[in-house]
């Protein structure tokens, strides 16, 4: 059963009263703290957390806080002046007194449900603070704002829904910092300082040269024939590697076609956005794939997989950003690409990298497996399923 299916079944006729936050959960005061004491007190490694405005923390001793200011219940963190937004935590902590926080002390009620809901409606609160010379928000402004408690009548199922709401959305945000964590090792791993390796153009003879794929359109497809990869598939149907295509040509038409072979890159040359230009698949299946224009062919004496991992780090986006031309459409060309700089390390070192990039993306990847198709085809897809999950009708306006 699909995610979207389980939901629509689970939210069918149900009924929801709307409550004002400050009469479901329990509203705590922060702690009498100035930024330099924060600082001061700040211990690498101490337990307990201070929060202040924006992204500023301190971490300090138990000690070092009231005993009365500490809260130990996972808690929606109010952050009400400056920059106006909310935070979930769930370990012990307190904030400057200038903050608030709520907690629940109700079982019926899931705090991180209602996490979500008001994160999804923080630009209300901070349209409310904008209209003061300092942004800011008050204590009303959260108390009386209304919450969506589905099944007040039958808390059990009422918690039930609550429960697979967060844990949907919590699936979202755990991908995102999964991929993050990834792309930063990803990075790390293929950053290399001068005086470690070589770094050499990547069209250099005894690196590599780029050919351009040949005339190969959609409407040349075949059921079945000799394989071939249309540019437009690299964005869309092919990760890292891959070791089958997904549409054929005619042997006839084959013929006319520049061809990859296992071990080349295949790479979309041409987009409408400069992050999906130079997208590129290592080809590690048969020969004599059939590549289209618009793309070109990496014939290489590298580790195939090796150079695929390079093409989506940061220091490879950077310096193929000084050749993309073109207005509405995109493009960088074969000579241009042949420019750039990749690190080249031993070949066992090569092997090593892609034996831990392979489980880091296999490690990410795996978190969706089971979601339904639509997730990985929507922009936006955390804000759409978000906002569906929180489809509740909304409360009458008052007279």
């Amino acid at each position: 059963m699909s995610k979207l299916s389980f939901m629509d079944k689970l939210l069918d006729g149900v009924e929801v009263e709307w409550k004002a936050l400050g009469k479901v959960l329990v509203r705590t005061k922060g702690t009498k703290i100035t930024a330099g004491q924060m600082k001061e007190l700040h211990k690498v490694g101490a337990p307990l957390k201070i929060f202040a405005g924006g992204k500023t923390v301190a971490f300090v001793d138990y000690e070092d806080v009231p005993a009365k200011d500490i809260n130990r219940e996972p808690s929606i963190i109010v952050k009400s002046r400056g920059v106006i937004e909310f935070e979930y935590y769930d370990q012990p902590f307190s904030h400057k007194n200038e903050m608030w926080s709520h907690h629940s002390n109700n079982g019926d009620i899931d705090i991180k449900y209602i996490y979500y809901f008001l994160k999804m409606n923080e630009f209300h609160f901070q349209n409310l603070g904008s209209k003061m010379q300092t942004p800011q928000i008050a204590t009303p402004d959260t108390d009386k704002y209304k919450i969506p408690i589905p099944c007040p009548d039958n808390p059990e199922k009422s918690l039930e829904i609550q429960n697979e709401i967060v844990r949907t959305l919590d699936t979202f945000v755990e991908l995102t910092a999964r991929k993050k964590q990834y792309k930063y090792y990803r990075d790390q791993l293929l950053t290399f300082s001068e005086d470690e390796v070589d770094h050499l153009p990547m069209g250099q003879e005894d690196v590599g040269e780029f050919v351009r794929g040949g005339s190969l359109q959609k409407k040349d497809f075949t059921e079945i024939g000799v394989g071939c990869i249309h540019y437009g598939q690299i964005y869309t149907h092919y990760g890292t590697y891959a070791n089958e295509t997904k549409t054929f040509v005619s042997e006839e038409f084959a013929k006319k076609c520049r061809k990859a072979q296992s071990g080349n890159l295949v790479i979309a040359t041409t987009s409408e956005n400069d992050e999906d230009v130079c997208k590129a698949v290592a080809w590690l299946g048969i020969d004599d794939i059939a590549v289209s224009s618009d793309a070109c062919i990496y014939k290489h004496h590298l580790n195939a997989k090796y150079v695929s991992y390079f093409f989506q780090t940061g220091q490879f986006q950077s310096q193929k950003r000084q050749y993309i031309t073109g207005a509405k459409v995109r493009r960088v060309n074969a000579n241009n690409l042949a420019k750039i700089l990749i690190p080249v390390p031993s070949a066992g070192e090569q092997a090593r990298i892609v034996n831990i990039l392979d489980k880091f993306d296999a490690l990410t990847n795996s978190i969706t497996e089971g979601l339904p198709r639509e997730i990985a085809l929507r922009e936006k897809q955390y804000e759409y399923y978000r906002d569906l999950l929180f489809s509740f009708p909304t409360p009458e306006v008052e007279e």
